[in-house]
């Protein structure tokens, strides 16, 4: 079963967006995660209602990171995308007749939605400013390692 990619793709671009010195075009964004541009100015536009990046048209245009990195969950962006199935897993059938499925149910919605909630109050936790310092630790690792040889 194919996994949901949106949220981590987003950030991603996000990260590529907050470190670069320039607007960056659907195009470039687009060859970053190996997909079409359409995709990316579709994903972004939503991003963009709420504040998070804006676009220029034109010679020199392409989206920016316009939000403060700092003031930025994990879980706002989370949100911006659709609020996507945190997990693949389900119930076999939604609505069963028999009372040994009915309590499998109970308990797998129970367990599910513990697991859901305690991910979700995490991504609450990391702002993208931290995402952002934990690339530049370990772009500066990978540079010193790669200097030294």
């Amino acid at each position: 079963m194919r996994r949901d990619s949106k949220l981590s793709s987003i950030l991603h671009l996000l990260l590529h967006m907050a470190h670069s010195a320039r607007p960056l075009t659907s195009e470039e964004l687009a060859g970053f995660l190996h997909t079409n541009p359409v995709l990316v100015r579709r994903t972004l536009a939503g991003l963009r209602e709420r504040g998070y990046v804006g676009s220029g048209k034109g010679h020199g245009g392409g989206w920016v990171v316009t939000a403060d990195l700092r003031q930025v969950t994990l879980r706002d962006i989370y949100e911006a995308v659709g609020s996507p199935a945190v997990f693949a897993m389900g119930n076999r059938v939604e609505h069963p007749e028999c009372l040994v499925e009915q309590a499998v149910n109970q308990s797998l919605a129970s367990a599910f939605e513990e697991a859901e909630a305690l991910l979700i109050e995490r991504l609450s936790n990391v702002t993208l400013a931290e995402l952002s310092e934990r690339f530049n630790a370990q772009y500066a690792q990978h540079r010193g390692a790669h200097h030294e040889e």
